[in-house]
């Protein structure tokens, strides 16, 4: 997966509390196992206003003019930001995979369901949890100035605000680690590839029956 070390992003906010991978990607878009094609889908009840199908061609379907990833000034946000509870409901992976495919790359809310959470470290995503008080300034000002733009720099574990004020935020270290690498599951299981072919060596000598043709 693509590492995550520092991203200056546009600012989409999402209003709402307690939002379910449900609504982040229907059931019927789960079909597929592919990582990838989600993101057309993302909040596919809140985005169209028909019902929309697996392998649907999205570009010609009514969207809902009411919602915020379909406002002109919101095209291209990379960062998320959403109030408490996000990502609840069924542990669906597919509810990242949707996320990333559309552009996210960091999610800024005061909570996070347990499962979603693991879940975007797995898969490239950033989820950042700030005090409420922070979460409401951060909505003002976005809602107040268009185009608005947040730093998130892992590194240093901090959310830059354009007024020149730092928001910290916590992160447990292998968390941090694999973010800033780009290790997903299977990286990190090939971080140790030396090893798994010095065990398939040594079992192929001591136990030659289990190779034969």
């Amino acid at each position: 997966m693509e590492a995550f070390v520092r991203l200056d992003g546009l600012v989409a906010p999402l209003d709402r509390a307690n939002v379910d991978t449900d609504a982040i990607i229907p059931k019927q878009f789960l079909k597929s196992i592919k990582r990838s094609g989600f993101g057309p889908n993302l909040f596919d009840e809140w985005r169209y206003l028909d019902v929309g199908q697996p392998g649907q061609d999205c570009s010609g379907r009514p969207q809902n003019p009411d919602f915020v990833l379909n406002q002109p000034r919101y095209q291209g946000a990379q960062i998320l930001l959403a109030r408490q509870n996000f990502g609840c409901g069924s542990s669906r992976e597919h509810a990242p995979w949707a996320l990333l495919d559309y552009g996210f790359r960091a999610i800024i809310a005061e909570s996070f369901a347990d499962i979603f959470f693991n879940n975007c470290f797995k898969n490239g995503i950033l989820p950042i949890v700030l005090p409420a008080a922070d979460i409401d300034a951060l909505f003002a000002a976005v809602n107040a100035t268009p185009g608005y733009r947040l730093t998130v720099d892992l590194e240093k574990q901090l959310v830059e605000r354009p007024d020149g004020a730092a928001l910290p935020f916590a992160i447990e270290p292998f968390r941090k680690e694999r973010l800033l690498n780009g290790w997903d599951d299977i990286g990190l299981t090939l971080l140790q590839a030396d090893k798994i072919r010095a065990f398939e060596e040594k079992r192929r000598i001591e136990q030659p029956w289990l190779f034969s043709a």
